[in-house]
């Protein structure tokens, strides 16, 4: 088991804004794609951050978006659709899609649309 699965989604969420916010992308671009990916509304991820979900239980509540095994890549060197580990490959899908975001790609292409 990962050390990343018990880790609270609200201590790397930071992280995540802060990632995006310096190449000039938005907090609400941030939460639209984990919502893409998630299927958690702008009150469920409040709930769950303030609730220190970790990542396990984050995943475990969420309705992953059909579309997410469009995602694919390396994100540290490792490709995201070769990942074995169901949990770990979807806290590598919201890795991809935020490096994704911070490098300028479209939200139309972010999102798979």
């Amino acid at each position: 088991m990962s050390r990343i699965f018990t880790t609270s989604f609200a201590s790397v969420y930071p992280h995540y804004v802060n990632k995006v916010e310096k190449k000039g992308r938005t907090r609400a671009e941030l939460d639209q794609v984990i919502e893409w990916l998630t299927g958690f509304d702008e009150s469920a991820l409040s709930g769950h951050l303030a609730a220190g979900t970790t990542f396990e239980e984050f995943f475990a509540a969420a309705r992953l978006n059909p579309h997410a095994s469009l995602i694919t890549g390396t994100v540290c060197g490792v490709r995201v659709e070769e990942v074995d580990d169901p949990l770990m490959q979807k806290i590598r899908y919201l890795d991809k899609l935020v490096d994704e975001l911070a490098r300028g790609r479209s939200m139309d292409k972010v999102l798979r649309s």
